[in-house]
């Protein structure tokens, strides 16, 4: 069997599943009808996200919930234009993000800003011109 090749759904760990679902739905993120008071889903262009209550979610993968400090991932968001990373950017910002990094040119030749959400979960809002967004709003690859 080859395992599949995608993300089906990306999970974050926070500390007020409703808190953090209303600070997603500012952003206009729409919620399933599927949520409940224990979990948050948001359709994604090809995936989902989850919101999850983080102690729960951390006994259900048998793990220890006390995580600080950087975790060693990043969620991204591709915008199609530097414009566009500003304005998302600022819109992040008004909804309650904290601004981590203000939106800059960056040495690989994109425009890159960071917020981390109110749980402290890092998002990277870039533009990448050598990975441009499809029709569909999918980031394309080179080869």
């Amino acid at each position: 069997m080859t395992v599949p090749q995608r993300i089906s759904m990306v999970t974050l760990g926070v500390a007020d599943v409703a808190r953090a679902t209303t600070f997603y739905e500012s952003l206009g993120w729409r919620s399933s009808s599927s949520s409940n008071d224990q979990v948050a889903f948001f359709r994604m262009q090809g995936s989902v996200l989850g919101l999850h209550g983080r102690e729960p979610l951390a006994d259900d993968a048998a793990v220890d919930a006390d995580g600080s400090g950087f975790r060693a991932v990043t969620l991204a968001l591709n915008c199609d234009s530097p414009a566009e990373v500003d304005a998302v950017f600022d819109e992040w910002v008004a909804a309650g993000a904290t601004a981590v990094k203000e939106p800059q040119p960056v040495f690989w030749g994109g425009y890159s800003s960071y917020v981390a959400d109110p749980d402290g979960h890092l998002w990277e809002i870039a533009h990448n011109p050598y990975s441009p967004n499809d029709d569909s709003g999918r980031m394309t690859l080179q080869g």
